[in-house]
């Protein structure tokens, strides 16, 4: 679980500022699907939010839950499979990956080790590992856009790594641009790991109002 505050943006300004709350569990790794669950809640109020799991996606508010957009739910699972973290958590025996180091390179003024990692179906991502830390600080991929038939180019940057518990070293600032454009910031306060989260956070309740479609 992740705690801090979040910012999201729009053509470089200001949209949002919130106290964010990010719930993960991951689950079996099943090949090119993202096995995870993730609930996301922001501001005071930890009964509304965003639930993604294995059966869909909503946005759940007093009104009831509404399943989210075709296209947002596709960018979260692309987004997951080609998240570094999730790649070396879930990823890394999954057949038909491959990893290729084109060298070293400078980021930010730091030494890097660049790696290209590409999974059965051809989808890359390139990631920069730190030379001193080898941890990563920033991965690129391209993704296609389906309005406009071209690709955006999306990039995430990590930094301010802390031991959470374990020797595990997590980033508690991420940053996600796209096309160079700012899109969504958050700074942890806190995170922590193998908390025994229950069911019910990553479940809609069984009387839950079940909303039409967002379009």
């Amino acid at each position: 679980m992740a705690s801090g505050r979040a910012y999201s943006f729009s053509r470089e300004e200001l949209q949002g500022l919130s106290v964010a709350k990010i719930y993960t569990r991951y689950l079996t790794p099943v090949a090119g699907q993202p096995s995870v669950r993730e609930r996301e809640t922001f501001g005071k109020d930890a009964s509304s939010g965003v639930l993604f799991n294995e059966t869909g996606a909503w946005e759940i508010t007093f009104r009831g839950a509404r399943p989210l957009e075709d296209k947002r739910v596709a960018a979260f699972r692309d987004s997951t499979l080609r998240n570094i973290f999730y790649i070396l958590r879930q990823r890394m025996n999954e057949p038909g990956m491959e990893f290729y180091s084109p060298g070293s390179d400078r980021y930010e003024n730091r030494p890097v080790e660049v790696v290209d990692i590409t999974d059965a179906d051809g989808k890359t991502v390139t990631v920069y590992f730190s030379q001193s830390s080898k941890l990563p600080v920033r991965q690129v991929y391209r993704r296609r856009n389906p309005e406009f038939k071209d690709f955006d180019t999306e990039e995430s940057v990590f930094a301010k790594y802390r031991d959470v518990g374990g020797g595990v070293m997590w980033p508690m600032s991420m940053k996600r641009e796209r096309n160079g454009e700012k899109l969504f910031e958050i700074y942890s306060e806190s995170v922590q790991i193998n908390k025994n989260l229950t069911d019910d956070l990553f479940t809609l309740p069984e009387k839950m109002k079940i909303l039409p479609k967002a379009k």
